[in-house]
C-alpha cells in the first residue's frame, strides 16, 4: 500500500499530498478476525432484551385444582398456572434481564478501527478532502460537492475533525450522507457506506 495520498478540494482538483502513518495505515498486520469481533461487540451492546416469559408467581390464577383426580378420564392435572398449559408460564424460557454486552479493551479497539481503515483505504473507498469553505448553510452546496467527487448517488460518511453548525445542517437533508466526529469512528458505520469522506483535520487526528 501506499503510504501517500492525495487531498482533493471540493471540485475535486489535486491541492496537497498527505503522507500516512505507517503504524496506522498497515495492511501487513490487518487481523479481519479482532474486525468481526469489535463489530459484534458493537451490536452486541446495542441490543435491546425484549424477549420476556412469565414465570409460575407471575401468572395471576389461584392455586385450586382443577378437577378432581380421579374418574374423569382426564390427566391429574395439576392448577392451572402449569406450565404445560396453553396460554400460561413457561419453564425456562427467555427473559429480559438477560445480558448480552461484551467488552474488549480500549487498545484492541483502536487496532480493529486502524485495520479498518486501512482495508478502505486499500480498497480506494476513502476520499480525502481539503475543506468546505461555505459560508452559509445549503443542501444544494452539499449537492454539488458530492457531484463533482462522483458519489451523489453512493452512501458516504463524512467524516469531521469537530462539530461545525453549517457543514452538519448542510449535510443533513441528504438521506445518502451520514456525518460523525473521528473520535466517533466504529465499524458498523465504516462497513456500512461505501464511500468514507475525510476531511483532512480529521485525517490529520486519526493520523495521530
Amino acid at each position: 500500500m501506499t503510504y501517500s495520498v492525495d487531498i482533493y478540494n471540493k471540485d475535486w482538483k489535486v491541492v496537497s499530498k498527505f503522507d500516512l502513518n505507517e503504524s496506522v495505515f498497515d495492511d501487513s498486520l490487518i487481523n479481519e478476525n479482532l474486525i468481526h469481533e469489535y463489530y459484534l461487540l458493537q451490536i452486541s451492546n446495542a441490543r435491546n432484551s425484549i424477549a420476556n416469559t412469565k414465570w409460575v408467581w407471575e401468572v395471576a390464577w389461584s392455586n385450586k385444582k382443577l378437577y378432581k383426580q380421579k374418574w374423569t378420564g382426564n390427566a391429574r392435572a395439576w392448577q392451572r398456572r402449569s406450565p404445560i398449559r396453553k396460554w400460561w408460564w413457561v419453564a425456562f424460557g427467555p427473559r429480559s434481564e438477560r445480558n448480552f454486552s461484551k467488552t474488549m479493551n480500549k487498545k484492541t479497539r483502536r487496532l480493529a478501527i486502524n485495520w479498518l481503515l486501512t482495508i478502505k483505504a486499500r480498497d480506494n473507498q476513502i476520499i480525502w478532502l481539503d475543506e468546505f469553505d461555505y459560508k452559509e448553510i445549503k443542501t444544494k452546496n452539499a449537492e454539488s460537492v458530492l457531484k463533482n467527487i462522483w458519489v451523489d448517488s453512493q452512501k458516504v460518511l463524512l467524516v469531521l475533525d469537530q462539530k461545525d453548525g453549517i457543514l452538519e445542517k448542510s449535510f443533513k437533508n441528504l438521506k445518502n450522507v451520514k456525518y460523525i466526529l473521528a473520535d466517533y469512528l466504529n465499524p458498523q458505520d465504516l462497513m456500512s457506506f461505501e464511500k468514507i469522506m475525510f476531511l483532512k483535520a480529521a485525517l490529520e487526528k486519526i493520523n495521530k
